[in-house]
């Protein structure tokens, strides 16, 4: 049976269909979809890591001495509501960030959702039967680090494939979804010109670093490794 086509740009309640389209036409670039929200592809080769690892990781950064071996040029600060450095347990956290994403300064939630929301109850099958191992998942805001109030307007899903010499993450975002507007015209010039090249760019960037330094920094700080010793840049 053919593979259900997957359209680019794809809208959130799409985000299914990569499961069964490994290489649709557009795997790394950006575009307006039919719903107004801008959606943003990239895709990043992870040579000797493991799901495990990637997991791990999104439970581990809860600090921006962690977060800037990430992007040490873009990752400006980071910490964590809700569980942290656990070996990955990260969902229901939040994770605060700044960051510079197309040249500007963003201040952002990111909070992590089980799979569930964006792949279906099924999702554990669905992902074993396509050769899927996780999926990180989460909602987006601007956040103010004054007063701790935060507009949600995105969604972020990294999906890692098992490949021969590692993993391989998809990252996919939405951006313009803001509670109560509906309008597409309205959701697409929400969201600011630079944002969608910027964050295509930063993806692929942090991504491709993370591949570098991931099984060292696993093998190293992980609750599978004897060594605990102090974080060392």
């Amino acid at each position: 049976m053919a593979a259900e086509s997957s359209p680019f740009p794809l809208l959130v309640s799409e985000a299914k269909l990569l499961l069964t389209n490994p290489y649709p036409p557009t795997e790394t670039g950006y575009a307006v979809n039919s719903e107004g929200m801008h959606h943003i592809a990239a895709t990043t080769y992870m040579p000797n890591c493991t799901s495990e690892m990637i997991a791990w990781w999104f439970g581990w950064i809860e600090d921006t001495e962690k977060y800037k071996l990430w992007h040490p040029l873009d990752h400006v600060f980071s910490s964590r509501e809700g569980p942290s450095n656990n070996d990955s347990m990260y969902i229901d956290s939040h994770h605060l960030v700044h960051e510079y994403i197309g040249g500007h300064l963003a201040k952002l939630k990111i909070s992590f959702v089980s799979p569930e929301k964006y792949f279906g109850t099924e999702w554990e099958e669905d992902f074993k039967k396509e050769g899927y191992e996780l999926a990180v998942c989460a909602r987006v805001g601007n956040w103010d680090d004054e007063t701790n109030e935060v507009i949600y307007n995105g969604h972020l899903i990294h999906l890692i494939k098992k490949e021969k010499l590692g993993v391989r993450m998809r990252s996919r975002f939405w951006l313009g979804d803001v509670e109560g507007v509906e309008d597409a015209q309205v959701r697409m010039e929400l969201v600011p010109d630079f944002l969608p090249k910027g964050l295509c760019q930063h993806a692929t960037e942090e991504m491709t670093i993370l591949a570098g330094v991931l099984p060292g920094l696993y093998e190293k700080f992980s609750k599978k490794s004897g060594d605990k010793g102090e974080l060392k840049l």
